[in-house]
């Protein structure tokens, strides 16, 4: 059988799916690409609605629900038809800001939960300066700072192409087709970017909340032995109680997000060093299972809050276009 080329001969070969196996791949990943962008429609138009919702912790969540948007957006929609179709029909610039904002929204994310996760240490570990140290003004910064570098990294990276710096000459005889978007790397980059873009921020984010875990957990056992029940201790005790949840909540989610990424950064890293000899199928797989934490993160949120299971319902319901819906009192948890 002759081989099937994505745009005639000299053309990336294509991969052709039995119909039963397009139709089941395109109806799973279309849906999860529809919950991604839905589950994380409804975080920025509850938190951005919502007068009380408007606080620091909130803003920086804000931000992640934009990463994960924008990934279902512009990363799985078109990465979804072309591990279906296995050819890139897009054009060679939208493969650049494919392969760039790929970049970008990996290392937002990081970012977003790193400062989230200085957030959380200040409310638990530092209670009292909280409210001086993070501010909506130091929100906005924490979100300008992240989406700045991450244009940086993701635009730089490819459009001046340091992935393939040194292996110009075997990229363009060995690797690229038309047909194809593939993100390939050197040694280097894979080493350095993978590093500094994950393995690092991921470390740091850990020690962090293992520090908060210590702190909540002293404090807990400080509560338990006061034995009054004066309004302002109960006062105190529930927003000790809303902070712990606040930071349990974002807690799973950074480690899901470092769960799903990290079996794909693993391989990444590796390749290069095996004389890329993991095949992009797996490749591709492991993507996907990263772009999964950008699904799962609004689940985490309707479970745990009850303010997005509220606003949810305000929205569906269509009470949210009333003019009074804003200043909805939401539940505190």
């Amino acid at each position: 059988m002759e081989p099937e080329f994505c745009y005639g001969n000299g053309s990336c070969v294509r991969t052709v799916y039995p119909v039963v196996v397009r139709v089941i791949l395109y109806l799973g990943l279309g849906s999860v690409v529809v919950l991604t962008v839905l589950g994380n429609l409804f975080v920025i138009v509850a938190i951005s609605h919502f007068k009380q919702l408007h606080t620091p912790t909130n803003y920086l969540t804000l931000s992640l629900a934009i990463t994960d948007l924008q990934l279902g957006v512009l990363v799985m929609f078109p990465g979804m038809v072309q591990s279906v179709e296995t050819c890139w029909y897009f054009g060679e610039m939208f493969c650049k800001f494919y392969l760039s904002f790929t970049v970008l929204q990996c290392t937002a994310s990081i970012l977003n939960l790193s400062f989230i996760s200085i957030d959380r240490y200040y409310a638990v570990c530092h209670p009292l300066l909280y409210p001086r140290k993070i501010t909506v003004h130091t929100a906005v910064i924490m979100i300008l700072v992240t989406w700045c570098v991450s244009a940086v990294v993701g635009f730089g990276m490819i459009f001046f192409k340091l992935n393939i710096l040194g292996i110009e000459e075997f990229y363009y005889s060995n690797v690229v087709c038309e047909g194809r978007c593939v993100f390939f790397q050197t040694v280097m980059s894979s080493t350095v970017s993978s590093i500094l873009s994950f393995y690092i921020p991921g470390v740091i984010m850990l020690c962090i909340y293992l520090k908060i875990y210590m702190v909540a957990q002293r404090q807990v056992r400080i509560i338990g032995l006061q034995n009054t029940s004066s309004s302002k201790n109960t006062s105190s005790s529930k927003v000790d109680k809303h902070q712990r949840k606040a930071t349990k909540t974002l807690a799973i989610i950074m480690g899901v997000f470092l769960t799903v990424w990290t079996p794909f950064f693993f391989i990444n890293i590796i390749n290069p060093f095996i004389g890329y000899s993991i095949p992009p199928a797996l490749f591709n797989t492991l993507a996907w299972v990263g772009y999964l934490n950008s699904t799962i993160n609004p689940l985490v949120y309707a479970f745990f809050y009850s303010w997005f299971r509220k606003a949810f319902q305000i929205i569906v319901s269509g009470n949210i276009f009333r003019s009074d819906m804003s200043d909805t009192k939401l539940s505190a948890e």
